[in-house]
């Protein structure tokens, strides 16, 4: 499995997100242009999993977000901690959308 999400983008509408199940997963938010706003994940106690907190995006979208990508796993915390990881690698801080991270508390990785 690669590091970096890399499916493509959903456009994030009522529409698309109302065809997603209630799997526990990780998600990206983006803009109009693809930039990465936000990384999160739906955990075990969040109601009806990604397709929940999807819709809790369309209500109130984080920094200008347009438009999704997910991926559906049981690690979701620590594939969430992997994608920030690797977001902080690649533009040297986190998303401007996950003011709730330390980024303290992050690892680092090494990638190529």
């Amino acid at each position: 499995m690669a590091v970096r999400l890399e499916k493509p983008w959903i456009p994030l509408t009522a529409e698309h997100v109302t065809c997603l199940a209630g799997h526990l997963g990780v998600y990206q938010l983006a803009d109009a242009a693809g930039a990465i706003v936000y990384i999160g994940m739906a955990g075990g106690r969040t109601p009806f999993g990604l397709k929940g907190v999807l819709h809790e995006a369309l209500s109130a979208p984080p920094e200008h977000a347009t438009q999704f990508r997910y991926e559906v796993t049981m690690a979701y915390h620590t594939r969430r901690l992997e994608l920030l990881q690797a977001y902080r690698h690649d533009y040297g801080c986190l998303p401007s959308g996950n003011r709730d991270i330390d980024e303290r508390s992050l690892g680092r990785l090494r990638l190529g």
